[in-house]
């Protein structure tokens, strides 16, 4: 089929060529001149045959708001938005009322698989009625992974696609997935340093390599940290400063709302937050209590030595 993408950068530009390579005809548009295939949202929406599909692929927030609200006004009754990027649900909730008046579908899309997209296939979650999804139904085929067979040969259902609900369910999932993910990469960071810490293992690339192969804690990730590791044994090319793209914080957000219990997810993402602080304003508060009641010495800022109280 035919399908519109907006965002053609490492995420969009491997979809449209995984798309391309099934078969489907791509009509890209993005803000880089040398990437796209026309110059603006009308000549792309132009381009399409009716009934179109339009997936939009760029940062979540402002410009994910603007694209749709623009191609909301652009497109005709029985068009299709997908939005690819990693929004709120509550976003898509306000979307869909605004693309539902001008009688154009619309469907969320969590999309999991990074820049090994291309050749991996992509995990997807999507939200939106069940005819919406009808008519994206071939995209989103090309796009998942081959689906797994069980050792009869036959094929397994469910493997890298789901429809999980209405609209909001594909980013509402997407987002505890993210969320668990934080947590996977922070039980292996905290495993790799309490490995290294240690004189007694010389091999500790070694050891996390043995781990991909019949453990209950292999993964994809754990081969992500092995390829890591296999680059820089030590990490010394990188600083210990990690963001947050805002899902780890919106699932904890829910878990307070919904009096779900989470706290290996809530303490990874604040483990982010300590990886930005340069001299810990907490740990400040800390010394200076142990000084103010024990005496314990403190370290001065200037010459970082330990100093007793007079």
């Amino acid at each position: 089929m035919q399908l519109g993408l907006i965002g053609l950068g490492k995420m969009g530009g491997n979809m449209a060529e995984r798309l391309r390579r099934a078969g489907h005809e791509v009509v890209g548009y993005d803000r880089a001149p040398g990437k796209r295939d026309v110059e603006s949202l009308p000549e792309l929406v132009e381009a399409l045959s009716a009934p179109r599909v339009v997936w939009v692929m760029v940062p979540s927030g402002e410009p994910t708001r603007a694209t749709v609200k623009e191609l909301s006004e652009l497109l005709s009754p029985g068009d299709v938005i997908i939005e690819g990027g990693n929004s709120k649900y509550t976003d898509d909730q306000v979307h869909d009322v605004m693309c539902r008046e001008k009688g154009v579908g619309y469907i969320d899309a969590g999309v999991s698989g990074g820049v090994w997209g291309l050749e991996n296939g992509y995990a997807l979650m999507v939200g939106g009625t069940k005819d919406d999804v009808a008519k994206s139904q071939p995209i989103f085929d090309a796009l998942k992974p081959p689906a797994p067979h069980d050792e009869s040969g036959q094929e397994l259902p469910g493997a890298g696609f789901v429809h999980a609900g209405p609209v909001g369910a594909g980013h509402f999932s997407k987002m505890v997935h993210n969320g668990i993910e934080y947590a996977l990469m922070q039980a292996y960071g905290e495993g790799y340093e309490l490995l290294a810490a240690v004189d007694l293992i010389e091999d500790v690339p070694g050891v996390i390599a043995s781990w991909t192969q019949g453990t209950v804690i292999r993964s994809w990730l754990l081969d992500l940290l092995v390829r890591a590791l296999q680059e820089d044994p030590e990490l010394e090319q990188i600083t210990g400063y990690a963001e947050d793209s805002g899902e780890g914080r919106w699932t904890v957000e829910q878990a307070i709302e919904n009096a779900v219990p989470m706290p290996t997810i809530a303490a990874s993402l604040f483990a982010r937050f300590v990886s930005r602080q340069d001299d810990s304003p907490t740990m400040k508060a800390v010394a200076a209590l142990r000084n103010q009641f024990g005496g314990h010495a403190v370290r001065a800022v200037q010459a970082e030595e330990a100093e007793k109280p007079a």
